[in-house]
């Protein structure tokens, strides 16, 4: 057994992980991450940080209401991790602006259902010089996920918890309804609660107690260009491609969706179309060398819709994840909901579909 009874037991330690953990330990809980890598370097990391759907009419309310509910509170949520730890995760409202394809009346309509900014628009209102009509959603905010991590970690350390990294989850141990222990690559671990935020890996963990869970890895490649000022005034949409320009001159540009099992490889195939897409939109990529590439795994869930809430029978094991493409824009609404379930808390709204993936 390692170290003292802990309340909680957390199973991977990217955005869902840590925020599961930063808010348990807030309110007093002993808690102990486990991290078959390293804290924050999957899909947490790899991905851009946009805090919205790419085209929130185009998906399921189910998502919709989960990101509309962490956008409202995100700018408290870091503000509060900056004070707390110094570091900046440079949360800016930069808007969105979303190129065509699109119905511009079912945009309309969703974002007036909704209580949305929309601004139908041209292309040379946003200084893009390569299209016509246009859509902005001014409310549209972004984060730098890897500093977000950063803040997440430190918070986390300084709350006393313990983060255990290179520690695979081989099995679980139950009887009597609950989880009794955890067979792992540095020993066995025992908690009076379980919470797997195992991302892509989250069915391998659970193994034979997965159930109906459909949560698999979805690759996404990315690509990084500097330039000496930022390029772009907001983040740039066209249909699953996204530009994102940061403070510093860094730009962001992806990203694949390739199902293609836990393969982390990055393709030339991939850097040459989204540099081709990318051109189209800023043709002053032409002439810039890509910096970086890389990929992560996504944890695709059917419909986008994660998994939220305790195990149907094993009372002491729940799960948050299934984020698909929109973990870190989740992180802080997913928490809440899971953390309500726990201690009895109303829910700001109905949570029965976040149940509803081990069935």
């Amino acid at each position: 057994m390692n170290g003292m009874k802990q309340d909680f037991i957390v199973i991977g330690a990217g955005v869902i992980g840590l925020a599961t953990a930063e808010r348990l330990l807030a309110q007093g809980a002993a808690v102990t991450v486990l991290e078959r890598g390293a804290v924050g370097q999957e899909s947490s990391w790899a991905g851009g940080g946009i805090l919205s759907p790419l085209c929130p009419w185009d998906y399921p309310d189910e998502v919709t209401r989960l990101t509309s509910h962490s956008a409202n509170i995100f700018a408290d949520w870091v503000a509060g991790l900056h004070a707390a730890s110094g570091i900046d995760s440079e949360y800016e409202m930069s808007g969105m602006v979303v190129l065509p394809p699109f119905d511009v009346q079912v945009a309309q309509q969703w974002c007036a259902a909704h209580q949305v900014t929309l601004y139908p628009g041209s292309a040379a209102d946003y200084a893009l010089t390569t299209h016509g009509d246009v859509l902005y959603l001014p409310q549209v905010a972004q984060v730098r996920n890897p500093r977000l991590l950063r803040a997440l970690r430190s918070r986390v350390e300084s709350l006393g918890g313990r983060i255990v990294e290179q520690c695979v989850v081989r099995g679980i141990e139950a009887g009597d309804s609950r989880v009794q222990m955890l067979a792992t690559s540095s020993g066995e671990y025992r908690a009076q609660n379980y919470i797997v935020t195992a991302g892509a890996w989250s069915k391998e963990v659970l193994g034979q107690y997965a159930l109906q869970l459909d949560i698999k890895p979805m690759r996404g490649q990315m690509l990084l260009f500097k330039f000496a000022a930022p390029p772009l005034r907001h983040i740039v949409v066209q249909g699953d491609l996204y530009l994102i320009p940061r403070r510093d001159g860094h730009l962001l540009v992806g990203s694949t969706l390739e199902d293609v099992g836990f393969d982390k490889r990055t393709t030339s195939v991939a850097r040459d179309d989204l540099s081709k897409r990318a051109q189209n939109i800023l043709p002053q990529l032409c002439d810039m060398p890509v910096i970086q590439q890389w990929a992560g795994l996504r944890p695709a869930s059917p419909r986008n819709i994660p998994t939220i809430g305790r195990h149907p029978h094993l009372e002491n094991l729940y799960i948050n994840s299934g984020h698909f493409r929109y973990g870190v824009t989740m992180a802080p609404a997913s928490v809440e909901i899971l953390v309500n379930e726990m201690t009895g808390t109303p829910q700001p709204f109905d949570v029965a579909p976040y149940c509803a993936g081990w069935n």
